[in-house]
């Protein structure tokens, strides 16, 4: 394998990683976004993700073949691009995907996120959606990008597996309908159900933020809500824990 050696934290591609980690803008300008560890690496290559940039230091353990341009760095500089505390030694570019929507959904299961903000929840709701088999996610507006370093990190691996597409309410609305899928909001309401009455043949969950929960434009659109039983003294669950709890419902 061919590699190039920089040396200098100036140089302009690690200038370019930097603002790929920082920036969701400079992200869809470049249409590229950053991961890190060998781990991702791994699962980007058998997803058949498109990784364009290696970069990675002396010693760091990655597949020989490597498509794209492959970057070899001393730990310093490593160290001042890499977006984790304590860099793995590899780190990649991969060309962002975006998905347009669907005039149909093929799937059953979807889980919705509206106003989620923290990037490892995102993530991590991403993970359990792969895990459980669910067919796909949206991301309303106000959620993390899905593209930030902390995001794709949480998902892990998910990122390369399973759709995601960004949309406003209406669109999903009008998707889900022509499909012949309901969306169930985690909130409470006068139609409120218990999680565990509710039909899963067909269905898709929508999960809001910790502090304001769904929005009043994703309510409104709502087939009706589900709540989660748990203790009196709990007003609530975190939005990957409430995700979590949906997601098994319509997987088991």
């Amino acid at each position: 394998m061919t590699t190039e050696r920089i040396t200098s934290r100036k140089n302009p591609l690690m200038t370019h990683l930097r603002k790929l980690a920082s920036s969701a803008a400079y992200r869809r300008e470049c249409g590229e976004f950053l991961c890190d560890s060998p781990k991702l690496l791994a699962e980007a290559l058998h997803w058949q993700a498109e990784v364009m940039t290696v970069v990675y230091t002396e010693g760091a353990e990655f597949p020989e073949k490597l498509p794209g341009r492959a970057v070899c760095v001393p730990p310093d500089v490593m160290q001042s691009v890499s977006p984790m505390e304590a860099p793995q030694g590899v780190l990649f570019t991969c060309r962002t995907a975006p998905l347009a929507l669907p005039s149909v959904l093929p799937g059953r299961h979807y889980v919705v996120l509206d106003g989620v903000q923290d990037p490892g929840n995102v993530g991590t709701i991403l993970r359990t959606a792969d895990a459980f088999a669910c067919d796909g996610m949206f991301l309303l507006p106000g959620c993390a990008d899905l593209y930030n370093p902390k995001t794709v990190r949480a998902t892990m691996g998910a990122v390369f597996r399973r759709p995601v597409w960004v949309c406003e309410p209406e669109e999903l609305k009008a998707l889900l309908q022509k499909s012949g899928i309901p969306l169930y909001g985690a909130a409470l309401r006068d139609d409120t159900r218990d999680v565990r009455a509710l039909c899963y043949e067909k269905a898709a969950a929508a999960i809001g933020s910790e502090g304001k929960g769904l929005s009043q434009t994703v309510l409104s659109l709502c087939d009706c809500t589900v709540k989660i039983p748990m203790s009196p003294r709990c007003e609530s669950l975190n939005a990957a824990a409430a995700a979590a709890v949906l997601l098994w419902e319509m997987y088991r």
